[in-house]
């Protein structure tokens, strides 16, 4: 039998080192007050302190937002930024204060505790006292999550409470004015620059201009809009027009948000109490004026024909992919189909897409339609933000928005210092508010210079998705039928792709795609 052979043992010359845990919190304040700065700085030491004063943790990084709302992520851009460290494998566990700090919709909530389990990354919420790294963690964030939730429902009923009380009492000032007006602390007072518009356009429209030939005059002539754009849509004049508040009444409540989330804005049907008072701010026409320009355009209106060819609105809007032709209208009996020139001179052009029905082009928008008015405003909000973004790091050599940039940093610092020192002792209240006002009034014009720089460089594109955000804001959430009008406002061209679908091109360049619905071909 062999001998077995000698293992020799080299123990270690160093132990292995074990990696300390890197642990990140995340703060949230629910404004840059400074009460709320005040806040942030208490929250920021204590993580630091808290974090520090483990033997196995190290700090990876403090996260910090200062918003108006937890209902949404995407409005907590430090919120994004810790996710996004996460995923590269930079924090192994998060410090957050509570669930409501951390998120108020229970949906989001939990989707970012699963994602960042799945990471293996623990959240611990220190005020219920929950872990999601033991297995009772989501289910009790769930419930936590829950009780947020309820709980910004809750302050939001307040608000709606309020505003309902105001407007019994006939004292509510809406938070967005109308095109004319402007606001002087608890007054509304008249935009003498923009009502001057808003008469012109009375006028106008009462000598036999229509609101297409209006908006048409209006972008011609550069005439800013509320947003500073220069588009006009005719919707846009029939909602100048159609407003009572010219007249200095108001009618409230015309629109109503829904009591739970996800919150929606719905058109007022009798769902809910209306509210109507004379006399609430100064008039910017008479009344007898206003009342006429209404009763007229009630009556255009009505004389309208319900079923009307919209041969015109579709005329050189709608293009072939496959050849590149124009389609044009084919009336059959009583039904109206649009066909490609190119496949109609096959001796010409051989071209395989087929006559689509007036209808199936119709139900397409009116499907794309609602897709863009119930998600559109988040994408395309997120689009300008993004152009916007692209733009500015185009313009990262620029000098005067390099200093802007550095001016705005140094201001938030000297903000966030003072807060610090006034809590510390070091400097009074007297002389802590006159420096933080007057550090906050610097901030916002250097924002305000850095809004202009951007804007005087960025491209159309910017200034259309704007235009075409404030369109789809001011349209109705449901439309029961096809309309000519929203149509031409939103769509610059159709293209045909091929016979199952359509191509939307809108104003701003964004293309979306459609299916084509049809019962018959050829």
């Amino acid at each position: 039998m062999n001998e077995p052979q000698r293992v020799i043992v080299i123990e270690p010359t160093a132990p292995p080192e074990t990696r300390k845990l890197r642990v990140a919190a995340y703060v949230r304040v629910s404004s840059d007050s400074a009460d709320q700065l005040n806040s942030f700085m208490a929250q920021a030491n204590y993580y630091t302190t808290l974090i520090a004063d483990k033997e196995h943790w190290e700090l990876a990084d403090l996260y910090a937002d200062e918003s108006v709302t937890g209902t949404s992520a995407e409005k907590r851009p430090e919120f994004q930024r810790m996710l996004e460290d996460c995923r590269q494998g930079r924090v192994d566990k998060i410090l957050t204060k509570s669930v409501s700090r951390f998120a108020r919709n229970a949906k989001e909530c939990l989707e970012t505790v699963r994602e960042l389990k799945a990471l293996g990354i623990s959240v611990h919420f220190e005020e219920q006292g929950i872990d999601s790294a033991k297995v009772t963690g989501e289910l009790l964030t769930s419930i936590f999550a829950a009780l947020a939730q309820t709980e910004s429902e809750s302050i939001s009923g307040n608000m709606r409470w309020s505003y309902q009380k105001r407007m019994q009492a006939g004292t509510f000032i809406p938070p967005v004015l109308p095109y004319g007006y402007a606001r002087e602390g608890n007054r509304i007072v008249i935009d003498e620059e923009r009502a001057a518009v808003v008469r012109r356009i009375f006028r106008d429209y009462l000598s036999g201009v229509s609101t297409e030939a209006l908006a048409q005059q209006l972008s011609a002539e550069r005439v800013p809009c509320r947003y500073g754009d220069t588009r006009w849509s005719a919707n846009a004049v029939r909602y100048i027009l159609s407003n009572e508040k010219y007249a200095g009444d108001s009618l409230w409540q015309k629109y109503y948000t829904t009591d739970t989330l996800p919150y929606r804005c719905r058109l007022n049907k009798g769902e809910r109490q209306a509210y109507f008072a004379e006399s609430t701010h100064p008039p910017i026409l008479p009344r007898d004026v206003v009342q006429a320009a209404q009763r007229l355009l009630s009556e255009r209106q009505t004389a309208i024909p319900e079923k009307r060819h919209d041969d015109q609105v579709f005329c050189r809007r709608i293009h072939c992919g496959h050849c590149g032709n124009l389609f044009r209208r084919n009336p059959r009996g009583h039904a109206v189909y649009w066909a490609c020139i190119g496949h109609e001179r096959r001796a010409e052009v051989d071209c395989s897409v087929t006559q689509i029905p007036e209808t199936a082009i119709q139900e397409a928008f009116l499907r794309l339609y609602h897709r863009l008015r119930w998600h559109g405003g988040a994408i395309l909000t997120q689009l300008i933000d993004r152009l916007n973004a692209v733009r500015e790091e185009q313009m990262f050599g620029n000098e005067p928005l390099l200093a802007l940039n550095k001016q705005i940093l140094d201001l938030k610092d000297q903000l966030h210092m003072l807060a610090e020192m006034h809590r510390s002792g070091l400097i009074d209240a007297d002389l802590f508010l006159s420096q933080n006002n007057l550090t906050a009034v610097q901030l916002s014009k250097a924002k305000d210079e850095k809004r202009k720089l951007l804007a005087t460089a960025r491209d159309d594109t910017v200034e259309k998705t704007e235009t075409l955000l404030e369109l789809l804001e001011s349209l109705p959430d449901f439309l029961p039928d096809f309309d000519r009008e929203v149509f031409a406002d939103l769509v610059d061209h159709i293209t045909v792709v091929n016979n199952t679908e359509l191509r939307f091109r809108l104003i701003n360049g964004l293309e979306l795609t459609e299916s084509i619905e049809r019962t018959t071909r050829r």
